[in-house]
Order: C-alpha cells, then structure tokens, then sequence
C-alpha cells in the first residue's frame, strides 16, 4: 500500500532586512507574532546594512535561509550575499523588489517573492476613485459651487458630467492595470487598455479594447497610467501625446513620475484644457513654487494611493502567507520570474 508523500514543514531561520520606520509599520505585534510562529526569528535583530561590524547580525545571516525584506533593504549585491552561504529565499513585505534584488541573486538560484499584488489593491482603489470623480467632474464642480455659494445650474454648468458610457484609457496591463479593470467592471464604461505585451485573446479575457497608445489618448475621457519606469516609457506622456487627448479629459498618475512630462503637463494644464489626477510626479516632490500645487484643475497628493496605514498589514500578512507556504515546503505564490522583471515596475 502506497502513500503520498506529505510536504515538509519547518521554521526557516529567517532575518529581517528594512528600515527601522518600516519594520515599526509593517511588522505590528499581531503579524510578528505570527511571522514568529512560522520562522525561526529573532525579532531584535534588524538588519539596515550588510556590512555592519555586529557580531549578532554576522552570526544572524550566517545562519539565514531566508530575508524577509522590505522598503529600505539595502542591495543583495555579492559583498551581502557572501555573509548568506545559506540564503534559499527572499521574501519582500512590499512592491518593486528592483531596489534590493541584484543579478547575484538571480546567479544563485535564490527563490523572491513579492507582495506586489497586496500593494496593487489601495493603488487600484485610489486610481477607481479617481476615474469616477473625474468623469463627474468632482474638482471643477466643487470650485463653482464654492464661489457661488448658491444653487448650481447643473445642466447649463455642467451638461456632459458623468460615467455612463465614458470612456476610460488604461496605459499598462500590470497588476494594478489588470486589478483597476476588475473594479471597473460594474460601472458602464467603454475599458481602452495600450500594453505592448497584451495579447487579443488576453484582452478579451479582460473584457477591454486593445489599442495603439495614441488612439487611447485621443478617444479617452480620462487615461490612467500603469506602466513600469523603463528607458523605453520615459515622458511617456510627452507634449505631443498630452495634445492627443480629449479637451476636459483627465490624466491620472499612479505610477511612476518619470513617465509624465511635467513641464508638458503645466502647459496643458494651465490652460484648463485637461485635468489631472497625480500621486506621483517628476521630481517626486515637486518645487515649491510649482503651479501644479495650485491649479484648480490639478489634483496633487503624497505619494499616497499605494499600501497606507491600515493597508500596510495586507502586505505583512501576504509576505507571511508566503513564508508559511515555503515552511510547507510549496512554492511561491507570488514569485518574481527574473525573465519578466523588466516588464514590472
């Protein structure tokens, strides 16, 4: 009589690597206990940097199988993993893992994984919000009704606000491209998603229009960017494409600052033909005297629509799920493949 094999189960030594400011966020009691309870851990060792002169932490990652990681780890380059000989495992309580993952960790068949898609959710939210308060008009509208002080004649003010049927431009079919069409999904909207890695039949799997990037601009009520920081989508946005797009429609800007030619978008902007929704610019905090900080038309927040006080316990719990199921002896289920990092943000 046969039986099946049963996985194995362990407690990896594991190691925190983050910033102070980030463990005191993300690591709350109840998700380093629970982290404590599937990892050999010492929870007072921290490491901020590699090549500290701690005897404790030399000793720590001697002995670690695997790096939980977050925002402020610094680089695995081969200085770092020399101190690792044991190192089976990276797993990161947070998004991009370009920061800290080097092509020395890749040469040694380490395994990473990624909370990015826990990440993608505030961000999807955020990005939703911003599409239906767009097409609603919500910052124009509240300007008028605020000078008035009075009753608004909405359909004189106002004749073409609303979301029925309008159409939203979605530029990257990334995990949060790909979660924002999920949320999009009860509203009755035209969905345009430009990726150049989307295929028809993946695209009629999400239920949107492929399309050629400048078709989305010129046909989009509101465009809201996705893509990943790359050479290749730097000012992405750039003067020309900003003129394809509709008079009154909306760019929304959760991802990265770079692909957005500000200078470009003031212009626009100034004149209140478009609009604009952006979390992130170039710089990424912009000079004080910037008109992007006063414009009427122009909403301009901190950095905020990714993971956020309460949200940052998803990414706990998503990087210790990960780590249970490595204790178990299973793969990843949020594994980076360093084949497509590039495509990633």
């Amino acid at each position: 009589m046969s039986h099946s094999a049963t996985p194995r189960v362990t407690r990896p030594r594991t190691v925190l690597a983050m910033s102070g400011e980030t463990r005191a966020a993300i690591l709350v009691p109840e998700a380093l206990d629970r982290l404590a309870r599937v990892a050999d851990l010492d929870p007072r060792l921290l490491v901020t940097d590699f090549g500290a002169d701690d005897p404790a932490q030399r000793t720590g990652l001697h002995e670690a199988e695997v790096l939980f990681t977050g925002w402020g780890c610094p680089p695995l380059d081969p200085a770092a993993l020399s101190a690792m000989p044991r190192l089976r495992a990276v797993v990161h309580a947070a998004g991009s893992v370009k920061h800290h993952i080097t092509q020395d960790v890749w040469d040694r068949g380490i395994a990473v994984s990624t909370a990015a898609t826990a990440n993608a959710f505030p961000v999807a939210e955020y990005t939703v919000a911003a599409i239906l308060f767009a097409n609603k008009n919500i910052l124009e509208s509240a300007r008028v009704y605020r000078e008035a002080r009075s009753r608004v004649n909405l359909l004189e003010r106002f004749p073409g606000v609303g979301n029925y049927r309008r159409t939203v431009g979605i530029v990257g079919a990334s995990r949060i491209g790909r979660r924002v069409v999920e949320l999009l999904r009860p509203y009755d909207l035209r969905v345009l998603v430009h990726d150049p890695y989307l295929g028809e039949e993946d695209a009629r799997t999400l239920g949107v229009e492929r399309t050629e990037l400048d078709t989305l601009a010129a046909e989009s009520d509101v465009v809201t960017i996705h893509a990943p920081e790359l050479p290749a989508t730097r000012h992405l946005f750039d003067a020309p494409r900003l003129a394809l797009m509709r008079d009154g429609a909306t760019l929304v800007n959760t991802a990265r600052g770079s692909l957005v030619d500000t200078e470009a978008l003031v212009k626009e902007a100034a004149t209140g033909r478009l609009n604009a929704v952006l979390d992130h610019t170039e710089p990424e905090v912009l000079p004080a005297d910037s008109p992007l900080y006063d414009l009427p038309n122009v909403l301009l927040t901190p950095h905020i629509a990714g993971s956020q006080g309460g949200e940052l316990h998803r990414l706990a719990d998503a990087a210790v799920d990960e780590l249970e199921r490595y204790a178990h002896g299973l793969p990843f289920a949020h594994a980076v493949d360093p084949r497509t990092l590039h495509q990633q943000a």
